[in-house]
């Protein structure tokens, strides 16, 4: 049998690991992390620079940390919209620049799980892995009968670590509970709760082999979708072997371009798979990054990974159904009336910062590619609306809002002009001639013709644009509009003066202590009180400064 010595393992690859040591590297990561924020922004300029070194230290940190803390940082490279560039940049080297583990421990696993040697099991096995991915890595083999074939090795000690990962992880979540009123508002603790159920069984190799013959099953219709064929007798729990099925990487469009591929034709053959998946079947792949999808030479996707999938069972469907139809309409009181049916949203006395959101992101989203800085005409709005705080989010639609932001990362990867109303437009088309067989079926159906209804009856461009000016009278955002610069330059002045008074005192006040201390001969508790003084020193004179700039700026520009 084909056993090598393995390397040292990493810190979160031990067998002996406690939970204390386990909960204190967790914690001690998430303080230092804490303290470079506070250290960045209060003590030195939070540029473009110390944003990439911080998100850099994130990446290393996570990979340090295990597989678990990977997939959450894989999980905010999906998060433009929230996370600076930078970050996403940095994270997103997590989808698949993961380390690998030793092809000795590799083999190991093989054996003991299907319990035999090496050559017995293969022909040939590529001991360098094709790719690694946080729970696990791929290497390409031959069967006896000749077929070309990928086996999947789960990482070892996989489980024993998701178990410490989830007691570490639930005392963040109670500490957030006890200390920040956001995590009761946002529900996290579902959100922890649904993330460590898919991720409990993404590490069982027999339930992703089962995902994918259904996902097969679903599209064998679909000539566009390629789905790897499984090996039964060659997987088990930690083992998944799978047809060997090459691709050019989802998101490279130099290469798709260079084979003759039309990038158009593959963002409609991704969107219209995604909405079958997710409006038709209730069955959808949760993790589309670009390592999981590839295009082959006939310009068809293929999917690789069916660890995490999700169902759509406690939200309607129907009404699923329906919201999406609103947004290619733009219809804002229809898309508002549904998400508030589907749980999204708590109804309050006064809408309109609502409503004014959702009208600018089916503005934004459905036909242009989104300008995430855009999003400062509405901070008033959005400022009111989390006052407010009318956003629930069921943990299962965070998996649904996961995977349609990382599909929308890579469709405007492969075209700047991507649009989702015509990459969409023969997903509709073929729904207007389905039988109403099921509710859903039929409800899609009627949607869909009430969709070519509305395109051709739609009114034309100066209509809709005195509709929305109406529209902007009738809710008094011309009023949201007129705001006192003056008055905000002066609460800007104020603010640094305050902040300069409050350093000034207690300044003051440690340098009077510090020297009574030193006057009543107590040395060493003088230096300390001095040194905090000689620091507030430091604070109150750039609090200074920053004023002085402030006024100097506000003078030109009036």
């Amino acid at each position: 049998m084909l056993i090598k010595k393995s390397s040292q393992p990493l810190r979160w690859q031990r067998t002996r690991y406690s939970p204390l040591t386990r909960q204190i590297d967790v914690f001690t990561a998430a303080g230092k992390y804490l303290f470079f924020l506070w250290w960045d922004r209060t003590l030195i300029n939070n540029s473009s620079r110390q944003k990439r070194k911080r998100a850099q230290w994130l990446v290393k940190t996570m990979l340090d940390l295990g597989p678990t803390f990977i997939k959450i940082g894989q999980a905010l490279s999906t998060r433009a919209d929230i996370l600076p560039t930078e970050y996403v940049e940095e994270l997103e080297k997590l989808q698949d620049k993961v380390p690998p583990f030793s092809t000795a421990e590799a083999i190991a696993i093989i054996e003991s799980e299907l319990g035999n040697s090496l050559f017995s099991l293969y022909r040939d096995f590529n001991e360098r892995p094709l790719a690694a991915a946080s729970l696990g890595q791929v290497h390409k083999a031959r069967l006896h009968t000749g077929e070309d074939i990928v086996v999947k090795v789960q990482r070892p000690g996989l489980k024993q670590l998701f178990d410490l990962d989830v007691e570490a992880v639930r005392k963040i979540v109670n500490v957030c509970y006890r200390f920040f009123d956001w995590a009761k508002i946002y529900d996290i603790e579902s959100i922890y709760n649904e993330f460590f159920i898919i991720l409990y069984q993404e590490i069982d190799y027999i339930k992703e082999g089962k995902n994918a013959d259904r996902f097969r099953e679903n599209f064998k219709n679909f000539p566009e979708i390629v789905v790897p064929k499984i090996h039964w007798e060659y997987s088990s729990h930690k083992i998944l072997t799978m047809e060997y099925l090459p691709g050019i990487k989802i998101d490279n469009r130099k290469q798709i371009e260079a084979c003759g591929l039309d990038t158009k034709r593959i963002n409609q053959i991704g969107i219209c798979c995604y909405l079958k998946q997710i409006l038709q079947d209730g069955f959808f792949q949760a993790d589309p990054h670009p390592g999981n999808i590839a295009i082959n030479q006939q310009g068809n996707l293929i999917f690789y990974d069916f660890g995490m999938m999700a169902e759509i069972k406690s939200l309607e469907k129907g009404e699923m159904i329906r919201t999406f139809f609103a947004v290619m309409r733009k219809d804002t009181d229809v898309v508002l009336d549904s998400l508030i049916k589907i749980g999204l949203i708590d109804p309050v006395p006064d809408m309109t910062p609502i409503r004014k959101l959702i009208r600018f992101l089916l503005e934004e989203f459905t036909e242009k590619p989104i300008d995430f800085q855009a999003f400062n005409q509405l901070k008033e709005e959005v400022y009111i609306m989390f006052e407010q705080q009318p956003f629930r989010l069921p943990a299962e639609m965070t998996f649904i809002l996961k995977s349609l932001t990382t599909l929308d990362g890579i469709a405007r990867a492969l075209d700047p002009k991507y649009n989702l109303v015509v990459c969409a437009s023969p997903f509709v088309k073929s729904l207007t001639t389905l039988p109403g067989q099921t509710n859903s079926i039929g409800e899609l159906a009627r949607q869909a013709r009430e969709f070519v209804k509305f395109k051709l009856q739609q009114p034309s461009k100066s209509e809709q644009l005195i509709q929305r000016i109406e529209q902007r009278i009738e809710e008094g955002e011309l009023r949201v509009r007129v705001r006192s610069i003056e008055g905000e330059r002066a609460l800007r002045r104020v603010n640094l003066a305050l902040k300069s008074l409050i350093h000034a005192c207690w300044t003051g006040f440690a340098g009077l202590c510090g020297i009574a201390l030193l006057i009543g001969n107590y040395n060493g508790w003088a230096v300390a009180i001095l040194s905090l003084s000689g620091f507030g020193l430091f604070l109150f004179l750039r609090s200074l400064i920053n004023l002085s700039i402030r006024e100097r700026l506000d003078r030109m520009a009036e």
